[in-house]
């Protein structure tokens, strides 16, 4: 592969071209699809895997479901049917995707903000309504639309961590707003959403963001003090909020032993330790669990990591928990070389909420956690899931698309340094170093090749000892070069020497 640096030009007067920095930062490096290894590994990788969680995801929908959607008229005895609006979804998800990195990251934290937050508001308190809302299994959380289910919780997601990177970015870069109205935007663009989620109820989404709001601030440099009693006051907030209903109560109780009630609330996590005990090590190959025969409750979406379980075994599970490990990592390094605080947030707080509501999925499917309804990203059925998950990786892609090349150490002390005339005036557009110049615009006296720091003439008597000559607020010393190379190597005296002569003059 050739290798080729992509450069920005400046138009010139005169129409020439000068070279100006480079796209991606001035260290050379290595190239793929032309851009720096550094920048598009990580963007390939993050891709990469979540495209191959989302196939992974299809296959597993297809083969949990297929047998309840066979043995339902209903669903018109297909066995493909949850597998074909998967797919319809997930294109869905796609284009979604494709018009965020369109738009980019930093218009939908500018002008379309406030109307992205608007239509969160309003969807979520639409599902709110008795008229509206569909309730299921206790929660009131969809919108019915013909033959489809929205469920706004999952595109509220998206809203928070977007209301939560601009007022990080304005409270701790711009500075344009102070500790109140830092304040009040928490309290009006991120609580808000988060009450009207809890009402519905949705424990799990609410978890989810408030977690990732954590990764967030952290990284913003939120003190960790205050950190930590939000995560005291939040674990109250749960067991308070798990202990109201009955409902919770139970999934609770379930939890801590599922053996007291093992036909009712322990039912469903019962199975699922059957499926993983029947997978082993290899598990017993795709398409060949005995659970998902209407054994295990929701086999396809909340309990598709059992079937994963007991199909691909231990090994199984554990590729696909290091498949989101590959996707913590590659967002992580998309967040190092994000241009601005503002993408850093937005790369890290996209790959945690994605990692930590997996998290929150397997730990109640294997019993150390409460069950939160809350599906695995990419994995599991459910339309709304899905198109969420791929539109946060659209996000994450919009902040690799503007990544840079960090500075290194010997970039920095370059940029400081200061090239003028040699009366001490400042270089024209056309004559900075690197500069090409016709011989006949050269001037005909030599005058040299001086170096200035702050823009004051150094001295013209050569410095005792040069290696301490600097130049201006740079760091490492410099070596003033002298009027002209020629001068120096014919000394202090300028005529000619012939040998076997004194003062210049031939016998």
């Amino acid at each position: 592969m050739a290798r080729r640096r992509r450069t920005d030009t400046a138009r010139l007067k005169g129409g020439e071209q000068a070279p100006t920095r480079t796209a991606y930062g001035e260290r050379s490096a290595r190239l793929i699809m032309g851009v720096p290894a550094r920048i598009m590994m990580p963007r390939l990788v993050f891709l990469v895997t979540a495209l191959a969680l989302l196939a992974f995801g299809l296959l597993m929908v297809y083969s949990s479901s297929s047998i309840t959607a066979l043995s339902s008229a209903a669903l018109g005895n297909d066995p493909t049917y949850y597998l074909k609006r998967q797919a319809l979804f997930a294109g869905l998800g796609i284009l979604g995707a494709a018009a965020i990195v369109a738009f980019g990251y930093h218009r939908l934290l500018g002008r379309l903000m406030r109307p992205l937050w608007g239509v969160t508001i309003l969807l979520l308190a639409f599902v709110l309504l008795p008229f509206a809302g569909r309730d299921a299994y206790g929660a009131t959380r969809w919108i019915s639309l013909g033959p489809f289910s929205l469920q706004p919780s999952e595109f509220a997601k998206i809203t928070v961590i977007l209301v939560a990177v601009r007022l990080f970015d304005r409270f701790y870069v711009a500075r344009d707003i102070d500790q109140r109205t830092f304040l009040r935007g928490v309290a009006l663009g991120i609580a808000v959403p988060l009450v009207l989620i809890i009402c519905q109820p949705d424990k799990g989404t609410v978890m989810v963001i408030a977690l990732s709001l954590v990764v967030m601030a952290y990284i913003a440099g939120f003190p960790v003090r205050y950190l930590l009693l939000f995560l005291a006051v939040g674990i109250v907030v749960f067991l308070a909020l798990s202990l109201k209903d009955d409902y919770s109560r139970a999934r609770l109780m379930a939890m801590l032993d599922p053996w007291s009630d093992p036909y009712n609330n322990g039912y469903q996590l019962i199975q699922g330790f059957y499926a993983f005990g029947a997978g082993g090590l290899f598990g017993v190959g795709i398409g060949m669990s005995k659970q998902k025969y209407n054994y295990l409750p929701f086999a396809h979406n909340d309990f598709i990591f059992a079937v994963i379980g007991e199909e691909c075994g231990v090994v199984g599970t554990v590729g696909m928990l290091a498949g989101f490990a590959v996707l913590l990592w590659a967002g992580y390094r998309i967040a190092i070389n994000a241009p601005d605080l503002a993408g850093r947030l937005v790369a890290m707080g996209c790959s945690s909420i994605l990692v930590i509501q997996m998290l929150l999925n397997v730990c109640g499917v294997i019993g150390i956690f409460p069950l939160s309804g809350k599906p695995i990203p990419f994995v599991s059925y459910g339309g709304s899931s899905i198109m969420s998950s791929i539109m946060i990786v659209g996000l994450v892609f919009s902040v690799s698309k503007e990544s840079r090349m960090p500075l290194s150490e010997y970039d920095e002390r370059r940029s400081a340094w200061s090239v003028t005339a040699a009366q001490g005036t400042p270089l024209g557009p056309t004559e900075g170093a690197g500069a090409p110049m016709p011989r006949s615009g050269r001037p005909v006296g030599r005058t040299g090749f001086r170096m200035y720091g702050g823009g004051e003439v150094a001295s013209r008597v050569r410095p005792t000892k040069p290696a301490n000559v600097r130049l201006g607020n740079a760091r490492a010393p410099r070596i003033d070069l002298g009027p002209d190379a020629g001068d120096r190597l014919r000394g202090d005296d300028s005529k000619p020497h012939v040998r076997g002569t004194r003062g210049g003059k031939g016998s």
